[in-house]
């Protein structure tokens, strides 16, 4: 007696993969591709919640671009910027549910980096 089994779907042909079929990424990695984003979003998932601490954090970044990336990130809705009336007032920038998401999915991106550089040529 023969077992008779269901043929198998055939196996979709190559899709057409056009531009604006993609405009989803544009945005992110205009984003994140930014100067010195990618050292912010690190320095806040190492903990730092302070302008001075971001700073410290981050060599070579300037007091005005600093802020100009904290405020497009808390745009972006990347980070919270939480505002303690004290004397003097405080203000500290975390990381926001979505900008932990970010950073989780930017870290396999950063050891496939790290491992190209291993193996580059001296």
């Amino acid at each position: 007696m023969t077992t008779h089994r269901p043929e198998r779907p055939a196996a979709p042909g190559p899709q057409t993969i056009h531009d604006d079929a993609c405009p989803v990424f544009g945005p992110a990695l205009e984003l994140v591709g930014r100067r010195w984003t990618g050292s912010i979003l690190t320095a806040a998932a190492q903990g730092a919640t302070r302008f001075s601490e971001y700073r410290a954090a981050i060599s070579g970044i300037s007091d005005r671009l600093l802020a100009l990336r904290l405020k497009e990130l808390g745009e972006a809705g990347l980070v919270e910027r939480s505002v303690i009336p004290s004397t003097p007032v405080q203000v500290r920038y975390t990381l926001s549910p979505d900008g932990i998401a970010l950073v989780r999915a930017l870290q396999p991106l950063a050891r496939w980096t790290r491992g190209r550089e291993d193996d580059t040529p001296q």
